[in-house]
């Protein structure tokens, strides 16, 4: 694995101390995610601090010799030795991690984990792509000595510690509880969020970006990673529909459809073969899924319909690459409206978009509802969060923010149920009687709360 130039800080890296220090070598960690997210650049960057040596076995391009060390594990000892002798590395009990990188490759090595979690010998964190995951169990023995943490593109406030802003987050979180409009700070915290949009966080075209400032050569990086996701999309499915789906999405945002139209992009074929489709997509972490939930009164969760849904790119930089397809950055029309600040109505997913990363990026799953307004037409809130036992609606509003009939019959039919509705727009901070209406960047502060 080539060393990487720039190391960032995530936020993923306390949760991984957390583990450390609570399960003391009871439980294996496998961390879950897209590819080129920085999966194995945390591993190995958090075993280098925290223990006193560690080996790092990556499976992708792992020799069928250290591969064939797992098809036998009775003598726990002697694949301790073995490894060390091929990787040169020393291991202390108790004072070492073993890291088993792109654990897809090598499922028997997944399967290990249960007797080498009980050796106590060592720690273990394992790095994955779910995309191959579900492909690769078969016949397999899923440990159940093994948490799993989900890891996501760099949001905003990772993207800012890696320009080298760290007080700005802070003074967002104040600001919040504080219930402060920014004044002329506002424009200068919305140019550095459409730079987010455009760079997106993926780690590779972050670090293409602090070195260069060039948005072509950062595009080139996100094309590059587009075509990985649909080379290994291709592979789970050889008749290219799971590709076709992850194309079409910006497309279907376009649209404004009600839900994601399946059968235009895969053809007719039956619920069960779509069934698998879109759970192996969800799967990959390459998207967010977001389902509608059939009676908000019931709770999200529990009242979902998962045949009705719609779907957003886990990375929005991703996703302007990719609206954008058959042309170079020069012609790239959301590039060019974001960088100016006149991003028209009609380009408004691209925050719809952003909206959904960020959520997810909370820890929360993504719910929408639709009702009727009269017999031809639906009222949509975007999305839908729990809050305590009641919820709070969002809708997202790149432009003519001033009108949301959606949200005010949503909190007319649901008023017992709803609590601090949202505006996420892209104007100043401020309250309308019970609506708060929060600019974009601040939304994975205040979903802190």
């Amino acid at each position: 694995m080539d060393e990487p130039k720039h190391i960032f800080k995530r936020k993923i890296y306390d949760r991984l101390l957390q583990w450390k220090e609570e399960e003391n070598g009871h439980t294996a960690i496998l961390i879950e995610g897209a590819r080129r997210i920085g999966k194995s650049t945390i591993a190995e960057e958090f075993a280098k601090n925290e223990y006193e040596s560690y080996l790092m076995i990556d499976f992708s391009k792992a020799s069928k010799t250290i591969t064939g060390l797992f098809d036998d594990i009775s003598n726990i000892d002697a694949l301790f030795m073995q490894l060390q002798f091929e990787y040169h590395v020393s291991l202390t009990p108790r004072k070492s991690v073993i890291i088993f990188d792109e654990i897809q490759f090598c499922p028997k090595a997944r399967q290990a984990i249960k007797h080498l979690v009980a050796d106590r010998r060592y720690d273990y964190i394992e790095t994955g792509s779910l995309i191959s995951i579900s492909k690769n169990v078969d016949g397999i023995l899923i440990p159940s000595e093994e948490d799993q943490i989900k890891m996501y593109p760099m949001d905003f406030e990772e993207f800012m510690w890696a320009l080298g802003d760290s007080a700005t987050p802070m003074l967002l979180r104040q600001a919040i509880a504080a219930g402060m409009t920014l004044g002329a700070a506002h424009r200068t915290l919305m140019r550095t969020f459409r730079l987010y949009l455009l760079v997106g966080g993926m780690p590779k075209a972050i670090a293409e970006y602090i070195d260069t400032k060039d948005l072509l050569r950062v595009d080139k990086i996100k094309r590059a990673i587009i075509k990985l996701y649909l080379a290994d999309l291709h592979k789970i499915d050889k008749s290219g529909r799971i590709s076709r789906i992850f194309e079409d999405v910006p497309a279907q945002l376009n649209r404004k459809q009600a839900r994601y139209m399946l059968h235009p992009v895969i053809g007719h074929t039956d619920p069960y073969k779509e069934d698998s489709l879109v759970s192996e997509i969800a799967a990959s972490m390459t998207v967010n899924m977001c389902y509608h939930t059939a009676d908000p009164a019931n709770g999200l969760a529990m009242d979902y319909d998962k045949d009705y849904f719609k779907i957003y790119i886990g990375d929005t930089g991703l996703f302007i690459t990719l609206a954008f397809w058959d042309k170079d950055v020069a012609e790239n029309e959301i590039y060019s409206k974001l960088l100016s600040d006149k991003l028209s109505a009609n380009l408004g997913y691209v925050y719809e978009n952003a909206t959904a990363q960020i959520i997810v990026a909370s820890g929360r799953k993504l719910f929408y509802y639709t009702f009727p307004s009269d017999n031809r037409h639906l009222y949509e809130v975007d999305f839908l969060i729990s809050n305590g036992n009641k919820i709070s609606p969002i809708e997202v509003k790149s432009s003519g923010y001033r009108t949301h009939k959606s949200l005010d019959e949503f909190m007319r039919k649901y008023s017992a149920k709803t609590k601090d509705p949202l505006i996420v727009f892209t104007k100043d901070y401020h309250k309308e009687g019970v609506i708060t209406f929060l600019p974009i960047y601040m939304l994975p502060f205040y979903l802190e709360k």
